[in-house]
């Protein structure tokens, strides 16, 4: 092969693999890389269509749960929902065989959205009467929450024992969506 040939061949190799690299560079290794984030956009999609699809048939169950919340709330009126949570606190007390020497109850405007009556309870009883009359307010179906709650002793054998709790319970303040 003469040495013209042999220099156009190289020189032509020589572009081809400069050419090569550039297309490597600037064309394969951006498309591959754009690929595979496609791949995974395509991925994360189908989760959220198969989590969406979940949630329309688990619909009915997830509703239904919130009217029940909903329903449990403390009534809007200040006055009437005072009167609903001393008529629980009484029920649980004649129940456990606690007795209640204390009640305060105080509203508390959070938002527009709802409010809470913040309340303070003091009772005195044994340990097991103690025990089943935070059971009773903690398990029923009110939106309440037990916030804190003090236990102390009234005398050395420890047989009557104090309780303090602070509970708050909830009240929406907006009308049910499905009521309009």
């Amino acid at each position: 092969m003469k040495t013209e040939n042999r220099q156009k061949t190289l020189i032509i190799i020589a572009a081809a693999a400069v050419g090569l690299w550039f297309a490597d560079t600037l064309v394969f290794e951006p498309m591959g890389k754009w690929w595979s984030s496609r791949q995974q956009q395509i991925i994360d999609l189908r989760k959220q269509v198969a989590d969406g699809d979940s949630e329309i048939k688990r619909e009915a169950i997830t509703r239904s749960h919130w009217d029940n919340m909903r329903t449990n709330t403390l009534p809007n009126d200040s006055a009437l929902a005072e009167r609903e949570i001393i008529s629980a606190f009484d029920r649980w007390s004649r129940d456990s065989g606690v007795e209640i020497t204390g009640l305060l109850p105080q509203w508390k405007n959070d938002t527009d959205d709802y409010q809470t009556l913040n309340c303070r309870v003091e009772a005195t009883g044994n340990i097991l009467t103690l025990s089943k009359f935070i059971y009773d307010v903690e398990s029923g179906p009110m939106a309440l929450k037990l916030e804190s709650m003090e236990l102390g002793t009234r005398d050395n054998s420890s047989a009557q024992m104090t309780l303090g709790l602070q509970i708050s319970g909830l009240a929406l303040t907006q009308p049910n969506p499905t009521q309009r």
